[in-house]
């Protein structure tokens, strides 16, 4: 079984959902997380869950000194620009692993092995989008290829080295394994260039980040108004089929605020609902209203 480690790097407080990622880890045991940063780590995570304290000053200081450039961004976010130099960075945990990768913390995860497991023997990389690398979910095979890929991207360090996110991951990363995207997906791997490092990757739209740019799996714009975790399995209201994960980036940003609290749910941030609650937890809902066991 090829071993699978994500990293995250995050600096500052748990958003208020941390307990529920968590446990959706804790329901995927033969995946491995590493979390890096300044907040203290709860009590009881997961054992697949690894978490290394480490203040924000100290990060970009290994992150340039390794890259070779001033790295110095005002505000954590701009750390999403690094996620395809993640396998370079980070290469010292990656002993013993067959493939790193990155995600997000606003997601809630299905069964990872039931959707990756055939990819996972045939592929080098493997993306939850039809058309480009998914930011919040992508594995690579743990090879100095592609840990050392994002050299080919053109400006990187002027990207890196200026306070604006550029979404490198999803955009001049993912041309480095997906060109022409537009192009229908039959005549894509005929085009010179289609592919600049010739390894062999999978893109299949998961539907993971329904109410965006992506519409739901009939094509309409009806997407789910409530998803249902139970024992590491994840569906919704509209589907009778199982997921891989699900990104709420859309309710995050349009009905969640980090100081809301709602009454009877467990939507309380700076640390009003613990880990020790959730952790016997085998099921709960989620809507746009929160989390509710």
């Amino acid at each position: 079984m090829p071993k699978i480690l994500l990293i995250v790097p995050y600096f500052g407080q748990w958003p208020f959902w941390f307990d529920f990622f968590l446990q959706s880890c804790r329901f995927n045991p033969t995946v491995n997380w590493l979390l890096i940063g300044d907040a203290e780590a709860p009590q009881n995570p997961p054992a697949n869950v690894a978490f290394k304290p480490l203040a924000y000053g100290d990060y970009l200081s290994q992150v340039s000194e390794r890259l070779g450039i001033a790295f110095e961004p005002t505000r954590p976010y701009k750390l999403c620009d690094l996620k395809p130099m993640y396998g370079y960075l980070h290469a010292e945990a990656l002993t013993g692993y067959d493939f790193w990768g990155f995600c997000d913390l606003d997601v809630v995860f299905g069964d990872l092995r039931h959707f990756l497991r055939e990819a996972l023997t045939k592929y080098e990389v493997i993306s939850a989008h039809a058309t480009r690398i998914s930011g919040h979910f992508a594995l690579f095979r743990n090879t100095p290829v592609l840990r050392e890929a994002f050299f080919r991207m053109d400006g990187w360090k002027e990207c890196l080295c200026d306070q604006k996110n550029h979404q490198l991951d999803e955009k001049a990363f993912s041309r480095l394994f997906i060109r022409y995207k537009n192009y229908p997906a039959w005549l894509r791997p005929y085009i010179p260039g289609y592919n600049r490092l010739g390894v062999r990757s999978l893109f299949v739209e998961r539907y993971s980040t329904p109410d965006c740019r992506i519409p739901w799996t009939d094509g309409s714009r009806d997407f789910p108004s409530e998803w249902y975790w139970q024992e590491g399995k994840l569906k919704n209201n509209r589907s009778d089929d199982e997921f891989m994960y699900f990104h709420f980036l859309y309710w995050k940003q349009n009905f969640w605020k980090r100081d809301y609290k709602k009454e009877g749910g467990h939507l309380a941030s700076g640390g009003a609902h613990t880990f020790a609650v959730a952790k016997d937890c085998i099921s709960f809902r989620i809507d746009k209203e929160g989390f509710f066991e």
